[in-house]
């Protein structure tokens, strides 16, 4: 694994944020605007270790999500991509009656911290036991050893995903970067199973 200026280890994914536009989309949007992406990115949809982070939307229960000057679109992407996935800069995105515009790309470096946090993890029915026996074979399989924390289970898209919050607690460097190239579940193009850094486990709920 290569290293940057300081001795770190580089992750073999990266982040590449953009800045996008537009005043509001869909509340339910992860399926449309997953497909938007696929078609002007005709490798990503068939690309190992590709996903899409959620977008940050304003919280609500109404059918529209507004958009702030701050949201960002951000794609997880191997590395060897980065360039790649930047080609979206420019790009009109049809998600349902509304078009995201967008906007610069920046890379942005994946970082090994020891609590990882990730929104919504799918899951394949049963109940919050069965979710986590799940994820620990997952882990298992990544050689993956931490505390694993069950948010609330969450249901969207219709009832087309249900899921739960999940923090993950006490990882080392290592494990930490196989779970943030990685992932946990399915569906990461929706939003599903992508990992962040978190500074505690004390807001896995929420």
């Amino acid at each position: 694994m290569s290293t940057n200026v300081n001795d770190e280890p580089l992750a073999r994914a990266i982040d590449i944020a953009f800045a996008v536009e537009g005043d509001a989309l869909p509340r339910e949007h992860r399926r449309e605007l997953a497909a938007a992406i696929g078609l002007a990115l005709p490798w990503w949809a068939a690309q190992e270790g590709a996903g899409m982070h959620r977008l940050n939307v304003a919280a609500g229960g109404g059918p529209q999500a507004l958009l702030s000057h701050r949201t960002r679109l951000t794609l997880r992407v191997p590395r060897e991509r980065a360039t790649d996935a930047a080609a979206l800069q420019g790009a009109a995105l049809p998600v349902g009656p509304a078009t995201l515009r967008v906007g610069a790309p920046q890379p942005r470096e994946l970082r090994p911290f020891s609590t990882l946090y990730a929104h919504f993890v799918a899951a394949d029915g049963g109940d919050e036991l069965a979710f986590l026996d799940a994820v620990a074979v997952e882990l298992s399989a990544l050689g993956v050893a931490c505390r694993s924390i069950c948010g609330r289970r969450q249901v969207v898209e219709g009832g087309a995903l249900q899921g739960y919050s999940l923090m993950l607690d006490g990882l080392n460097a290592a494990g930490a970067l196989r779970v943030l190239e990685a992932g946990i579940g399915r569906h990461r193009r929706w939003g599903c199973g992508i990992f962040v850094p978190h500074k505690s486990a004390v807001a896995v709920g929420s």
